[in-house]
């Protein structure tokens, strides 16, 4: 399943970055971006002393993007994102059900599996020390954070844990790390030695190897548990267990940005702009709102309890039922503009029933009268690449729509445009900086072939395709990058993303139905108004208004 899915090299025996020397008379440029290189520093730095691991790897996962020289900053993201990814996963009730149940042989094994499809598959290649090094990080660090004392060595003396995991490093250091099977020799050796030192279950510490080898060789390889390789290939079908509500985390609550109709949250009365500020026994305020967001997930027909907020404060109790709900990816569809019969629809991803949905819409708005189109991906993190290429070839007759290239000559792929009988009319594409991966396959082909017009922010930069594989040895799954992409004029969109041409900035706000099941134009959307504008202006296919 192909997929268009967020480590600086330390010397042995610790995690301390080297201080950087002052720089004399910088030119008043250099020395106000050194200002707000320090500042930054600085911020990411408080956020570690706090422990506010996500908000950590969110700035400094923006903060790379402003200074991409500087390995500070990622050596300090990579550091954040094993602190964050171990309270993740031990905040997962399948991963921790795989680390009591399986034995030592079982979780190296996985291990031996995830290193042979990195050997493989990889869109890069692969340095063994590095990949061990990482993965001797990932047990450092957890180490360090009490959910996982807790769940894998309650009660054990603080000093002796910290006495192991000081020496890893010097006690593997002679050991050879030439090829993957080396690797496995040496955790093998690291879980004996844990089990003797300190009393663990030297599976615990393998699966530690096995996320740390992964997590750290880019932002969108992860290990996913049993319940995470569920959860992606539901979303991939359009449909999955839950309560039907799209969130947004921020510091102390999980915000409702939409609730999907039919489902068990629209019929329990949950309203968008509500927060929920606990899940179960999880007090979002108290603990990372994503891990409370782990807790929504449950088995079908099962209840969460839940406390929701609303905007004046107010809060009340809910016991919901997770039932299957199926996710729309086409919504609010409708002639935005009745004078000019432009047509609006808003994509939300692209997965297995996009192109079907969209054709359906197209119709819908045809029937209505339809003589030009904004197609909405502002806010769209991606999905199926298929689905992307397959929705571009409905609005482009011939010409190459994306390029992939891996490691693997089995990931280079040229997509051409082939469609007999596509849709023709002026087309207007509205983008944001949260607009990622599909979107940017489609948005790239839609630009460079001119067919378009491309009005909003600079796309976000994902740019790299992602392979799902079931691993056979244990139920997990690897997310694991295996090509980069290219548009059709052979731009790379990783770090650079898709530039508009009208740039709008603007909060993007979604219109939807009002209580009469009315859809009216958002007057206070800047960047719809200007698609509006250029397709009523700039087009002679829609230049004389209807009555």
């Amino acid at each position: 399943m192909t997929l268009l899915c967020l480590f600086a090299l330390m010397f042995q025996g610790g995690l301390t970055a080297t201080a950087q020397q002052p720089l004399a008379a910088e030119p008043a440029a250099e020395a106000i971006e050194q200002d707000g290189l320090s500042r930054t520093i600085a911020r990411g730095a408080s956020l570690e002393r706090e422990r506010r691991w996500i908000e950590a790897v969110r700035h400094y996962e923006q903060a790379s993007r402003e200074f991409p020289d500087s390995r500070h900053l990622y050596q300090r993201l990579v550091i954040s994102r094993l602190h964050y990814d171990v309270n993740r996963r031990y905040a997962d009730k399948s991963f921790v059900a795989s680390a009591h149940s399986m034995s030592v042989s079982q979780a190296l094994d996985l291990y031996s599996e995830v290193l042979a499809n990195l050997d493989t598959h990889y869109v890069e290649s692969v340095d063994w020390s590095r990949i061990l090094l990482h993965g001797t990080a990932a047990l450092e660090i957890a180490l360090t954070e009490d959910r996982f004392v807790q769940d894998a060595l309650p009660g054990k003396d603080l000093g002796m844990l910290h006495e192991f995991q000081q020496t890893i490093h010097r006690r593997i250091a002679d050991r050879p790390s030439a090829n993957r099977f080396d690797l496995r020799a040496t955790v093998a050796y690291v879980a004996e030695l844990a089990r003797q030192d300190i009393g663990i279950n030297p599976t615990t510490v393998v699966l530690e190897y096995v996320s740390g080898a992964i997590s750290t060789l880019d932002p969108y390889t992860r290990l996913l548990s049993g319940d995470q390789l569920d959860d992606m290939f539901s979303n991939i079908e359009g449909n999955f267990v839950g309560l039907g509500i799209e969130l947004e985390t921020d510091e102390n609550s999980l915000k409702i940005l939409s609730v999907i109709p039919g489902g068990p949250a629209e019929e329990a009365g949950l309203q968008p702009g509500e927060r929920i500020v606990r899940v179960e026994q999880a007090e979002t305020h108290l603990s990372d709102p994503e891990i409370a967001a782990d807790l929504l997930r449950g088995p079908e027909h099962t209840y969460v309890s839940i406390t929701l907020q609303n905007q004046q404060g107010e809060r009340r109790d809910l016991r919901i039922q997770r039932r299957r709900v199926e996710v729309p990816c086409v919504e609010n569809v409708h002639i935005v503009d009745p004078a000019t019969r432009i047509g609006y629809l808003r994509l939300t991803n692209f997965q297995k029933t996009t192109t079907r949905d969209i054709e359906r819409a197209l119709w819908s708005l045809h029937r209505q009268g339809m003589r030009a189109l904004v197609l909405d991906v502002r806010g769209n993190p991606g999905g199926l690449l298929s689905a992307a290429v397959e929705v571009a070839d409905r609005f482009l007759s011939n010409g190459r729509i994306v390029t992939t290239r891996g490691r693997n000559s089995r990931e280079n792929f040229d997509y051409v445009a082939h469609r007999p009988n596509t849709w023709d009319v002026p087309l207007a594409v509205l983008i944001d900086s949260d607009s990622a991966s599909a979107s940017e396959i489609f948005a790239g082909a839609i630009s460079d072939s001119r067919r378009g017009i491309l009005i909003g922010e600079r796309s976000y930069g994902k740019g790299s395709v992602q392979g799902i594989f079931r691993m056979q040895t244990a139920k997990f799954g690897l997310c694991l990058t295996t090509a980069k992409f290219y548009s059709p004029k052979g731009t790379a969109i990783s770090q650079n993303g898709v530039t508009p041409d009208v740039k709008v900035e603007s909060p993007y706000i979604a219109a939807r139905p009002n209580d009469r099941g009315q859809v009216t134009l958002d007057h206070e959307d800047l960047v719809l108004q200007e698609a509006i504008e250029k397709l009523s202006s700039g087009n002679n296919l829609i230049s004389q208004r209807t009555p």
